[in-house]
C-alpha cells in the first residue's frame, strides 16, 4: 500500500455514520429538483436521504433543524459521467500519479465544486474499487466514486501509453475477440461499474480497435448486463459503434456533421452522448482569457505551478500560436453544432468533460465551463441542468440522485443565485450537501 495514513482513514470511513441524526428542513429556496423548476418551496431530509419536498409540511417536520436558504436556488449535486481521477500532479499527468491520495484530492475537488457524483472513465489503477468502497460510505472523502476501472483499449494505440504517461498501464488491450471477452469478463470480475473502450485511431496517429474487438466487447457486455461507453472522435466511428449497439459515446462527433439518420438511429436505440465540449477548448481557452486566473473560481480549482505558468504572458501567446490550436478551435465548433443537431432530434444526452486526465481539463471547473458550452450549443439553462443532474443519474442507471424528490439521496448543490436565469450562476456556489451533510461552502481563496 503507498499510503498507510490514508488507508487507516479509508477504511475507518466505512464504519462512519451516514449522516446527522436530526431531520433538517431547508427553507424558503427556490428548487430546480433535476427536471423542473418547482419555485420556492421546503426540502426535509433525514439522515442521507430527502424525505419530503413541498407543503404542506409533515409532521416529522416539527422539530427538524431549520435552515433559512432565502434568496437562494437548490438543485441535486451534479453527475458526471465522464471523468479521471489520480492522473494528474501539477503540470504533468501519468499513472504514476495513481495514489490514494489523490484520488481523495480529486473527489474533495469535484465535491467542493458541486459534482457530488464522478465517475471514473478507464484508467484507473488497482486500487480503484477499494477507494471506491471507502469513498462512497464518507462523504468527507470527496465525491461518491463509479467507474470502468482501467478500461479497454488498443495494442500500441488509445490509450496511449506514452502520452498518457502509463508506465503501469492499467488498460487492457486485447488483439482479438476472444481476448476481448476475456477482458470483459475480467473487468466484471473486478466490480466494474461499465466498460468502456478506446476506439478512437487519434486522428490517425495510431491503430483503431478494430470492429471484430469492439462488437465482441460490446457483446460480451451486454450479455453480463453491463453498459458500454466508446471513446471515439470522428463521425464514422460513432456510425459503426451505434450499429454495434453501443451504449454511450464518450465524446463528442468533432470531424464533421451529424447526419439526421445517425441522430434519428441514436434516438430509437437509446444511445446516450456526452459531448465533452470543454476538452477541445481547454487547449486554448485559459491562454484567452488570462483575466479568469484572477476570480477565485477558477484560481482556486488550479495547482499552484499550473496558475504560475498559465499567469505567463509569454505561454499564452505561445500557447494560442500552437500549431494544433485551429483544430482545436474547429473540434469545438463542429461538436457545438452536433450537439445541437443531436438535442434537437431527441437524443439522450449525459454529461462529463475529461476532467482530471490533463493538467488543462481542470477538475470542478471544467464542469460549469460545460454547462456554458451546452447553452451556447442551444439548450436552454434547464435543460443544460436537467442534463447534468437526473439525465446523468439515469445514463448511469443511478435512481436514487440526480432529482430533489422524496426517496432520493440529499445530494444538494445551493447557490447564491438563479442558474435558470442565467447558466453562469451555477458558480455561485453557497453550500454543498452531500448524503444528508454539508460537506462544504462556497469557493473562495
Amino acid at each position: 500500500m503507498r499510503s498507510t495514513r490514508l488507508w487507516a482513514l479509508l477504511l475507518a470511513a466505512v464504519a462512519l455514520p451516514a449522516a446527522a441524526a436530526e431531520p433538517i428542513l431547508l427553507e424558503n429556496a427556490r428548487v430546480f429538483d433535476g427536471q423542473r423548476d418547482l419555485g420556492v418551496t421546503p426540502v426535509l431530509i433525514d439522515g442521507a436521504r430527502i424525505v419530503h419536498v413541498g407543503t404542506p409540511l409533515p409532521a416529522a417536520a416539527t422539530g427538524a433543524r431549520r435552515i433559512d436558504y432565502t434568496g437562494k436556488t437548490l438543485l441535486p449535486g451534479l453527475v458526471s459521467d465522464h471523468a479521471h481521477v489520480g492522473n494528474t500532479q501539477g503540470l504533468d499527468h501519468g499513472d504514476r500519479f495513481y495514489t490514494q491520495d489523490n484520488v481523495v484530492r480529486d473527489l474533495r475537488q469535484f465535491q467542493r465544486y458541486g459534482i457530488t457524483t464522478v465517475t471514473a472513465l478507464g484508467m484507473n489503477g488497482a486500487d480503484f474499487f477499494a477507494i471506491r468502497t471507502a469513498v462512497n460510505a464518507d462523504p468527507a472523502l470527496g465525491a461518491q466514486l463509479y467507474g470502468a476501472g482501467g478500461g479497454i483499449g488498443v495494442p500500441d494505440g488509445a490509450p496511449p501509453a506514452d502520452s498518457m504517461g502509463l508506465s503501469h498501464d492499467p488498460v487492457a488491450r486485447p488483439r482479438n475477440a476472444e481476448e476481448a471477452r476475456a477482458a470483459v469478463a475480467t473487468q466484471q470480475a473486478d466490480g466494474v461499474d461499465l466498460i468502456k473502450l478506446w476506439v478512437d485511431d487519434m486522428g490517425g496517429k495510431r491503430p483503431m480497435m478494430t470492429p471484430e474487438v469492439y462488437r465482441a466487447a460490446i457483446a460480451e457486455a451486454h450479455a453480463r448486463g453491463l453498459k458500454v461507453a466508446a471513446h471515439i472522435h470522428d463521425l464514422a466511428q460513432a456510425r459503426e459503434l451505434v450499429d454495434a449497439k453501443v451504449d454511450i459515446l464518450a465524446h463528442g462527433i468533432r470531424d464533421r456533421a451529424v447526419d439526421p439518420m445517425l441522430a434519428r438511429r441514436m434516438r430509437d436505440q437509446g444511445t446516450w452522448y456526452i459531448a465533452t465540449v470543454a476538452i477541445d477548448e481547454a487547449n486554448y481557452w485559459y491562454a484567452e482569457h488570462p483575466q479568469y486566473l484572477q476570480q477565485p473560481f477558477l484560481r482556486t480549482a488550479l495547482p499552484a505551478d499550473v496558475l504560475a505558468r498559465w499567469s505567463q504572458p509569454a505561454w499564452q501567446r505561445a500557447q494560442l500560436a500552437g500549431s494544433d490550436i485551429p483544430a482545436a478551435r474547429n473540434a469545438v465548433a463542429t461538436n457545438l453544432d452536433n450537439l445541437r443537431r443531436l438535442h434537437a432530434t431527441g437524443v439522450r444526452l449525459g454529461f462529463g468533460t475529461d476532467a482530471g486526465a490533463m493538467p488543462q481539463r481542470v477538475i470542478g471547473f471544467a464542469e460549469h465551463r460545460e454547462l456554458q458550452l451546452l447553452v451556447e450549443a442551444g439548450l436552454t439553462p434547464t435543460d443544460a441542468l436537467r442534463t447534468a443532474t437526473a439525465q446523468a443519474a439515469d445514463l448511469l442507471g443511478l435512481s436514487d440522485r440526480g432529482r430533489i424528490a422524496a426517496g432520493k439521496r440529499a445530494d444538494l448543490l445551493v447557490l447564491d443565485a438563479d442558474p435558470l436565469a442565467d447558466i453562469t450562476n451555477s458558480q455561485r456556489i453557497d453550500a454543498v450537501w452531500q448524503a444528508g451533510q454539508q460537506v462544504a461552502g462556497p469557493i473562495t481563496e
